[in-house]
C-alpha cells in the first residue's frame, strides 16, 4: 500500500491539498421518547468546491441540522448555511461567507482503476486540528448498497481507513485531485469504506448551486455487467446489458415486475451494457418520467415502460 513513491513528493501534496479540507459540526434537535426536545450535535467534514464559500459534503452529515458551523484549517469558524441537497447521491452544499478559499481539483472518476493508490483525508472523531490523513488502494468500482433505508450505487470502494467524522472528506489521487467524497464505513469489516464518485458529486453540486435540493429519479435495480461466465452460472442466453441482481421493494423496477435474473439491454433505445451507462440513462430523466426498457427474460425479449419515482432519501453513518 502506497510502496514506491516518493515521501516528500506525497507530503507536499498533503500540504497542498489539506487547507481545502474543513471540518463540518451540527447541531440537531431530536425528541426523546418522552418527546423531549434536546440538541444532539453531530460531526463531519467538506471540501472547498469554490472560491467563493460553496462547500460539498455528505446530505447524511448536514441535511436535517438546524446549526451548521465550517472551521477551516487555519482554525476559523465561519456560520454555515446548507444551499440544498441530492438525498440520493448522499451530497450537500453548505454556504459560508468567505472568499479566497482554497478549492480542490476533481480527476476524472470515470478513470479510476482497481489497485490505484488514495488518500481519506477528513476530520475523524471531531478530534481538533488540522485533517487527518489515511492511505490505501481503490478496492472496487460501481459498488452499490442497499438497506431498508439506503440505496446508494455506483460508488468506489477503498480500504483506506475511513472513521466517524471522515464523511464528507475527500478520497484523492496521488496527484492531490479529488476522485471522490467520502460517505461510508461497513463497521463490521475491516478496510471496507465507501466514496461517491467524483463525478457525480462535481455534477450534482453544480445543480445545486443553481437549483437548490435536487430531486432525482430513479429505477430501483442494482445490477452488473453481463459477461459469458454470468451467463454460464445462471444458465440464461448470454446478451450485452445489465443483469439484475436484486430490485428494491416497492421501488419503480418492483412495480412492473422486473426481477433478479431479467437483463436490461436498453433504455428509450440506447443500448446500456453495465451499471453506470443504465443509472446514467435514468439520472438524465426527470421524476415523473416514463422511460422504456428493453428487457431479456430466459428466451423471451420484451419492452416495459416504467414511471420513475424520486429516488428516497439516502441515511448513511460514517
Amino acid at each position: 500500500m502506497l510502496s514506491g513513491i516518493d515521501e516528500e513528493r506525497l507530503i507536499r501534496m498533503i500540504e497542498r491539498v489539506t487547507p481545502s479540507v474543513v471540518n463540518v459540526s451540527t447541531i440537531r434537535q431530536v425528541e426523546d421518547i418522552f418527546f423531549h426536545v434536546a440538541p444532539r450535535r453531530g460531526i463531519g467534514s467538506g471540501v472547498v468546491f469554490s472560491p467563493d464559500g460553496y462547500i460539498v459534503t455528505n446530505n447524511h452529515v448536514v441535511g436535517e441540522a438546524q446549526d451548521i458551523t465550517v472551521t477551516l484549517t487555519d482554525g476559523m469558524r465561519l456560520k454555515g448555511r446548507l444551499v440544498g441537497t441530492a438525498a440520493v447521491r448522499d451530497v450537500a452544499v453548505v454556504k459560508v461567507d468567505a472568499h479566497g478559499l482554497a478549492a480542490v481539483e476533481f480527476a476524472d472518476s470515470n478513470k479510476l482503476r482497481v489497485g490505484q493508490s488514495v488518500l481519506a483525508i477528513g476530520s475523524p472523531l471531531g478530534l481538533p486540528g488540522a485533517p487527518t490523513v489515511t492511505g490505501g488502494l481503490i478496492s472496487a468500482v460501481q459498488r452499490t448498497i442497499v438497506s431498508e433505508s439506503v440505496f446508494l450505487e455506483d460508488l468506489i470502494q477503498t480500504d483506506a481507513a475511513i472513521n466517524p467524522g471522515n464523511s464528507g472528506g475527500p478520497l484523492v489521487n496521488m496527484s492531490g485531485q479529488v476522485v471522490g467524497i467520502n460517505t461510508a464505513v461497513i463497521p463490521y469489516a475491516q478496510g471496507v469504506g465507501f466514496a461517491i464518485p467524483s463525478n457525480i458529486v462535481k455534477s450534482f453540486a453544480q445543480r445545486i448551486v443553481r437549483e437548490g435540493t435536487v430531486s432525482t429519479p430513479w429505477l430501483g435495480v442494482v445490477g452488473v455487467s453481463m459477461d459469458e461466465d454470468k451467463a454460464q452460472y445462471f444458465q440464461i442466453p448470454y446478451v450485452k446489458g445489465v443483469l439484475v441482481v436484486r430490485e428494491v421493494r416497492g421501488s419503480p423496477a418492483y412495480d412492473v415486475g422486473i426481477v433478479p435474473g431479467d437483463i436490461i439491454v436498453s433504455v428509450n433505445g440506447q443500448d446500456v451494457s453495465d451499471p453506470s451507462e443504465l443509472y446514467s440513462a435514468i439520472l438524465k430523466k426527470d421524476v415523473g418520467d416514463v422511460v422504456v426498457l428493453e428487457v431479456v427474460r430466459g428466451a423471451r425479449r420484451y419492452v416495459v415502460h416504467v414511471r420513475l419515482d424520486e429516488a428516497p432519501t439516502t441515511q448513511m453513518a460514517a
